[in-house]
């Protein structure tokens, strides 16, 4: 997409109905009509590079709706998700917006911009525990596998949901658009680990019509859009490095966040590199180099 034509898809994302469009795409992608999911499903593995060799089901008429074939799940093995204690994984298949350190309060969006770790977060005091932190933004193409798992063993300690608009989150929106993640809707997921806390944030955009965790189902979409904190300190949800934690229905972005020193960003999770769930996204613990990234 050139400069005009970007700058002309930003300027109409502030016109467009995105919430009720965003609807619309969720109650169609649910249509249980054979022939119609069927063609819907034909229609996207023509215009996107879809790997069905990867899925469980690899046969478009097992699934009984789009979003069922859309959050496809993967063949048992066909990603690695061992190894070395102190590697963490890479939470989900797509692109890597940004990653590195975080600069004080500030996490970098894309050049020239950034945002407000306190305003993503919702919560000024745990921003205050990823100040001079490491964190990954990775996008989810359309035609990605789009199950979010756990980058390394965690237990839940609270979920915060936070409502906001729906902008795309692709390239063109991303450089165009200030705070973006911070304006989005999203889930931020507090997790205890052994390098200590980690943060997995789910974002939303235009056309995702709903995000789920393992534990609380669909968490979008909802009539009530105000915030919703919930505490899971009685409740021990434990999932384990490499489990699934959560879902997209349709493309969007998820951030993992680490505190200072607590990891060390592979050389991988470098701006514009395609990466894939499984691969090294960090060493931790002893393996971890001070305030390296």
């Amino acid at each position: 997409m050139n400069k005009a034509g970007a700058t002309l898809f930003v300027m109409l994302q502030y016109l467009l109905p995105k919430r009720l469009i965003s609807w619309f795409v969720f109650r169609l992608t649910r249509v249980r009509v054979r022939w119609f999911k069927n063609l819907c499903i034909r229609v996207f593995c023509r215009l996107y590079p879809i790997r069905m060799d990867e899925a469980l089901k690899p046969d478009i008429g097992d699934f009984a709706s789009f979003n069922e074939f859309f959050t496809r799940e993967l063949r048992p093995g066909i990603r690695s998700l061992g190894g070395p204690a102190a590697r963490i994984l890479c939470p989900a298949d797509g692109t890597v917006s940004q990653a590195g350190q975080i600069d004080g309060q500030r996490v970098l969006q894309a050049k020239d911009r950034s945002y407000s770790l306190a305003a993503l977060l919702g919560d000024a005091e745990l921003a205050t525990i990823f100040h001079g932190g490491s964190f990954a933004t990775i996008y989810l193409a359309p035609f990605n596998y789009h199950r979010v798992h756990m980058p390394i063993d965690g237990m839940l300690l609270s979920m915060r949901y936070l409502p906001g608009t729906l902008f795309s989150v692709n390239s063109a929106t991303v450089n165009g658009v200030d705070s973006l993640f911070a304006r989005n809707e999203r889930i931020v997921c507090e997790f205890a680990t052994d390098v200590g806390r980690m943060v997995q944030i789910l974002v939303g955009a235009f056309n995702v019509g709903s995000m789920a965790t393992v534990w609380a189902g669909d968490v979008t979409p909802r009539q009530e859009r105000n915030i919703d904190y919930r505490r899971y300190d009685d409740e021990q949800v434990r999932l384990a490095r490499g489990d699934e934690m959560g879902r997209f229905n349709m493309g969007s972005t998820v951030i993992v966040m680490f505190g200072q020193g607590a990891v060390s960003l592979d050389l991988a999770m470098a701006p514009g590199q395609s990466v894939e769930l499984g691969q090294t996204l960090a060493l931790g613990g002893a393996q971890a180099r001070p305030g390296a990234n």
